[in-house]
């Protein structure tokens, strides 16, 4: 590919901004095309969220870590991910508790950020777990276990929530070619902005000789994660608290369960330094969140909102100088 063979640091900058425009963009269309053409279909909501949604809004970073792992930037597989949900936690909640107290629902108090605490939990040691035959990092036995831990996830959501399923039908269809126009285009925008964004990364790193890791931490983790940032922070000012916290929760468990799980399975994914550092933040910063909602109306306000983004910048800037 031309970024190979460029050595440009502006040109670099460039190609990496499209190619986060191309992933958000991709990631939107594909939602909004798939979303029309299951209620076209009469798929129910409760199928569409736990599927089509979801995924969607994760795919950035599904896209940013098979592109990693076929090109072997395994620091980038794991670091999207783990910073991903770091600025999720942290950054998208805080913003929005800023904007707007956050009230969260029992279920999300009792199951869904306790399943994000284990989920960085879990990252801490099967990195640390040795192989005669591997190296430390996640190997394809562990990415396997997070697979069956999110399958039954999906299916425990799927289970307690099929009682209030309604079927939805739009009154006026959504034209089918334009349905699938959008998909065609987000997995276009998907695919190339993957490449981009992936590609010039790690041509950045090297030119300016900073780690790829901190890289994926950082530019990486922010350009996948915006897709959650604009629909929480918008989903605050509409006072629609369970858009708000459940797009981080779900993007956060999807993130390490399926994506991570997934792409160990396919590569084993090697220790980078500081790993357990930001594997640890991703519990920590889930525990941050379950502490200030244990009140009795399970809410984030304002100050708490803030305590998230001084959490975040203290973790970053120590990050940007220990590397």
């Amino acid at each position: 590919m031309v970024l190979s063979y460029l050595s440009n640091p502006i040109l670099l900058g460039l190609f990496l901004v499209v190619g986060l425009v191309l992933l958000v963009k991709g990631a939107d269309w594909l939602v909004d095309g798939a979303s029309k053409l299951a209620k076209r279909l009469g798929v129910t909501d409760l199928v569409i969220g736990l599927t089509i949604v979801a995924f969607g809004t994760s795919m950035p970073e599904f896209v940013v870590n098979m592109v990693s792992v076929a090109d072997g930037a395994t620091d980038l597989a794991i670091t999207n991910i783990l910073g991903s949900n770091i600025i999720n936690t942290l950054v998208i909640l805080g913003c929005s508790a800023l904007v707007c107290p956050l009230v969260a629902q029992r279920s999300t108090v009792r199951l869904d950020i306790p399943l994000n605490i284990v989920a960085g939990v879990l990252v801490l040691v099967f990195v640390f777990i040795t192989s005669p035959m591997e190296p430390k990092g996640l190997s394809r036995v562990e990415g396997l276990a997070l697979l069956v831990v999110f399958a039954a996830f999906l299916f425990y959501t799927f289970y307690t929530a099929k009682a209030d399923a309604t079927t939805t039908t739009e009154s006026t269809p959504f034209p089918l070619w334009k349905c699938v126009v959008l998909i065609l285009a987000g997995l276009v925008g998907l695919v190339v902005g993957g490449e981009l964004i992936v590609k010039s990364a790690v041509a950045i790193a090297r030119y300016c000789g900073v780690a790829e890791s901190v890289i994926g931490l950082t530019i990486v983790a922010l350009g996948t994660s915006l897709p959650e940032l604009a629909t929480s922070v918008v989903a605050a000012f509409k006072h629609n608290n369970d858009i708000a916290i459940g797009n981080v929760v779900g993007s956060n468990i999807f993130n390490v369960f399926f994506i991570l799980g997934a792409s160990a399975t396919i590569k084993h994914l090697p220790v980078y330094p500081g790993i357990e550092i930001d594997a640890a933040l991703v519990a920590i910063s889930a525990l941050a969140v379950w502490l200030l909602l244990c009140n009795k109306n399970r809410s984030i306000n304002r100050w708490g909102g803030a305590l998230l983004l001084v959490i975040y910048a203290g973790y970053l800037t120590y990050r940007l100088l220990t590397y």
